[in-house]
């Protein structure tokens, strides 16, 4: 359900009763609640306590300063649209509200059609950003499978294989790039196996010392080493009918692959020090970063266990290979951060969003959860913005000016920079190239429609 115009509000101020009363007249035809300040103070009042979806303001006002107006509502909220009117109009004033984050300067007397034109624009941006978040809200309730979040193809396609090997093959391989959520992958082939009702017990690895493998694995008898003071069950007994979930098994000495093969082949294990083997009902889930069959041919990974391992491999993507799953991944992280900081925030702005889209993502879903609660952590208002992400977002070029560069309404310039066409057409050539030219996945990534990126490529001659 679209949401209802009512929903939308727009704030005059103006200190000249003539001119307010002028403006809200013409302005009320737009479909949008209307509501009048005739000083800069009562306006902050309202911005406050009404939240008002769009801001028409004077420049020149006694005591508070339409710029100081601006600073103050992009404090509270940058998702606020800001539109400048004065009589004394300069470029040098216009560029400064403009870097502010002002989503119009105009001339004085101004066009009432022009105005009217303009105001309409913005109020179809809010409520495509209403209905985009709605939408968001709707797919991420829908999205998440056994706790990982996703609606791209890629990972339609990931749920659909967890979904079909679960209930029957017993050893399973899983890969993909660090942060892209391989022990979530491991939980859900758990939770819809017939050992679900089982313990799930995981092993990284990569943290174990070489000399204790084997114990942790397959338990060791009093007396077996130094220090083995007591007898100890291994994990391969602690997860007797469930699942044993083998972290970066790429990381595992050579010896004890070789004993792991033969507990896969005989299901059954024999403690440090034992001369007698103990029967075990165990489903093996191993999941590596590493390339298996290059650690092959170094002689670093056993061929005949990594062939008992991948009858069944399951690749998790990156998160640069799903782009397109960053909305939902974000509103949930959101969601999650502001309900644990007890804040309440609800999204982000639009140049955070492309600049969040604009990132190559190397830490994947792992390193956007960081990013997500690190902003969480910092905002201070109802909405993310690039001041509130991790410096080294935009430290590399990918600044909050070009992120913003594309958005229709909001046109900040960074100096030295170019202007704001030769912005907003690198930041076009950039999305295009993390979508690998797909024009309805660059869109995406722009968070702007596809006629409206065709528009943009005839226009840059892209």
């Amino acid at each position: 359900m679209n949401p209802p115009k009512a929903a939308i509000s727009l704030l005059i101020i103006d200190d000249h009763p003539g001119s307010l009363e002028m403006l809200a007249t013409a302005l009320a035809q737009q479909g949008v609640e209307i509501l009048t300040a005739s000083d800069p103070e009562t306006g902050l009042d309202i911005i406050h306590n009404r939240h008002p979806h769009i801001v028409l303001t004077d420049l020149v006002m006694p005591r508070m300063s339409g710029l100081e107006v601006l600073e103050r509502t992009v404090e509270f909220d940058p998702s606020i649209e800001v539109i400048l009117m004065t009589a004394h109009y300069s470029t040098e004033s216009a560029v400064e509200a403009i870097k502010k984050g002002a989503s119009d300067y105009l001339n004085k007397p101004v066009s009432i059609t022009a105005l009217r034109e303009r105001i309409g624009r913005l109020v179809d941006d809010v409520r495509k950003r209403q209905r985009t978040m709605q939408l968001e809200d709707e797919m991420l309730a829908t999205a998440e499978f056994e706790g990982i979040v996703g609606h791209s193809p890629l990972m339609w396609d990931l749920f659909s294989k967890v979904r079909r090997v679960a209930p029957h093959y017993r050893a399973i391989l899983i890969t993909g790039q660090t942060g892209t959520g391989k022990d979530l992958i491991a939980r859900a082939l758990h939770a819809l196996s017939p050992a679900n009702s089982g313990r799930y017990v995981v092993l990284n690895c990569s943290a174990v010392v070489e000399t204790l493998f084997e114990s942790e694995l397959f338990g060791h008898v009093k007396g077996s080493f130094t220090g083995a003071t007591t007898d100890k069950a291994g994990l391969f007994e602690h997860a007797h009918g469930g699942t044993l979930f083998l972290d970066e098994i790429g990381d595992m000495p050579l010896a004890t692959q070789a004993k792991l093969l033969r507990v896969l082949q005989n299901q059954e294990v024999q403690r440090v020090g034992s001369l007698t083997a103990k029967k075990v009902d165990v489903r093996v889930i191993a999941a590596t970063n590493h390339d298996l069959r290059q650690a092959i041919v170094e002689k670093r990974f056993r061929e005949d266990l990594y062939y008992r391992l991948s009858m069944v491999e399951i690749h998790v993507p990156s998160l640069a290979e799903r782009k397109e799953d960053l909305p939902l991944l974000e509103r949930h992280f959101i969601t999650r951060f502001a309900t644990q900081y007890g804040k309440q925030i609800r999204g982000l702005t639009h140049r955070a969003q492309i600049l969040l889209s604009l990132h190559a993502w190397p830490g994947n879903v792992r390193e956007l959860e960081n990013v997500i609660g690190h902003a969480c952590m910092m905002t201070m208002g109802e909405m993310i913005d690039v001041p509130d992400l991790p410096a080294y977002l935009h430290s590399k070029g990918e600044s909050a000016e070009a992120a913003a560069a594309s958005a229709p309404n909001s046109a900040p310039v960074e100096p030295g920079v170019g202007t704001l066409e030769e912005q907003e057409r690198l930041l076009i050539i950039r999305a295009l190239e993390a979508a690998g030219g797909n024009q309805s996945q660059a869109a995406r990534l722009l968070r702007i429609g596809r006629d409206a990126l065709r528009y943009k490529l005839k226009k840059h001659n892209l």
